[in-house]
């Protein structure tokens, strides 16, 4: 394995790419220490830390917002514009389901139209957040609407200039742009997270609860490694589905078998990102109608009580069974498997055989929503049990997001430093 990342930094191409990627972050990580102008930071931290859901949108963040600065918003409004495209897709606006059947033509039209969804959501969302802070917390030096829509552009400029990052780091580094630029948010949090768990269990007015502090510190240690393990598994564990092959489909034998693979989690970490945006978008209008029915509105749905927790779970559940189902259509696969001849022994084609795979895909999918829920759920109920602040507790969607990225960027390393031996060999 070692081996493998020497000869990555061996090669030129591949180091230089590194280098740029770097280089990028360096610029986005430059940026989320420059806060916009009129803010001020120290009300507004105080506040995040009080409120679960903002906790998380500063955790994906890397604290740029807690800071509110020029690149608060990150690339979530991106990334939720493209999941409203991807949905209306799905033969509900025809020219977006025309345009997702046209190759790579309609895949580039369909992003264009994406980044303009995308800066239109980034500019409402920075005047709604920055109106609910300020009544809120009274953070800006001078209310007015003129500052608002200041603000406003700052942060959308902000939003959008991450994008050009993320498309030239696809282009010209490492890895996906999008997903390094939300795995390095939350990687650049990490150690101020060790310096305040560390201080908050190690009691320094004894030696004895030093140690006792001390052991408490290495036992929370294991066990995010422990959930690390656990999440690369479930990133990882996929339900094989026997194919076979008819003696005369693209000159394979009679007992030619290979394997359909269908992920445990194929829904990743946007059933957890869905459910905090439905459960904040109502607390976000009513900030702007009504302020005591809002505070009593976060109240309700605060993920620090029960009743909160409890909907938010519900939420994770349907949302993974219906962007599973939207990311493996049964339908297609089947009739994708008799176009190239293939078939499930002991299944019939046709309406047996799509019968049988959504039947498979939904019992894996209840152990990934199980296991989903699992990791997303333990930052808010350790706090009701243990001494552990919700903003350090284990677990939590930065952990399936960091080891999901992680793992995609090492494959596609790994795949092109195969690529250039065999060049290499080729020559």
């Amino acid at each position: 394995m070692w081996q493998t990342y020497v000869s990555m930094f061996k090669n030129k191409e591949i180091r230089n790419k590194i280098f740029f990627t770097l280089a990028m972050l360096f610029v986005y990580r430059l940026g989320s220490a420059i806060p916009v102008p009129g803010v001020d930071s120290n009300k507004l931290v105080a506040g995040i830390l009080d409120n679960s859901i903002l906790n998380v949108m500063n955790l994906l963040g890397g604290g740029a917002f807690e800071k509110l600065s020029i690149f608060a918003m990150g690339v979530g409004p991106y990334i939720t514009a493209s999941i409203i495209i991807q949905l209306l897709s799905m033969d509900v606006v025809p020219y977006l389901t025309e345009l997702a059947k046209s190759g790579q033509t309609g895949r580039l039209k369909s992003d264009k139209i994406t980044r303009y969804l995308g800066a239109i959501l980034a500019f409402v969302q920075s005047i709604t957040l920055v109106y609910g802070f300020d009544v809120s917390y009274n953070i800006l030096v001078s209310s007015s609407i003129s500052t608002y829509l200041y603000i406003a552009v700052v942060m959308t400029a902000g939003t959008m200039f991450l994008l050009w990052i993320g498309d030239r780091i696809s282009s010209y580094g490492i890895g996906n742009g999008i997903s390094i630029i939300i795995f390095a948010g939350i990687v650049s949090n990490m150690p101020a997270q060790l310096r305040q768990i560390y201080s908050v269990l190690v009691d320094t007015s004894s030696q004895t609860a030093m140690f006792n502090g001390i052991i408490q510190f290495v036992l929370y240690v294991l066990m995010n490694i422990i959930i690390i393990v656990f999440v690369v598994i479930m990133q990882t564990a996929t339900r094989k589905i026997p194919i076979q092959y008819t003696s005369s489909s693209l000159g394979r034998g009679k007992n030619d078998i290979t394997y359909l693979p269908f992920k445990i989690n194929s829904a990743s970490v946007i059933p957890v990102i869905f459910s905090q945006s439905i459960m904040m978008a109502p607390q976000i209008i009513l900030s702007f109608v009504n302020q005591e029915m809002y505070q009593t509105l976060s109240s309700f749905l605060s993920l620090s009580k029960p009743v909160g927790l409890t909907i938010y779970a519900v939420l994770i559940v349907l949302f993974t069974f219906f962007y599973t189902n939207l990311q493996v259509d049964p339908d297609k696969v089947a009739e994708n498997l008799g176009k190239s001849g293939a078939y499930i022994p002991g299944i019939r084609p046709g309406n047996e055989t799509k019968e049988y795979i959504r039947k498979v895909l939904n019992r894996i999918t209840v152990l990934g929503a199980a296991a989903l829920l699992l990791v997303a759920l333990l930052p808010y109920l350790l706090p009701m049990f243990t001494k552990l602040p919700s903003s350090i507790s284990i677990g939590g969607t930065g952990i399936i997001i960091v080891v999901g990225v992680a793992m995609e960027t090492t494959s596609q390393l790994k795949g092109q430093l195969t690529q250039k031996q065999y060049h290499g060999f080729l020559k």
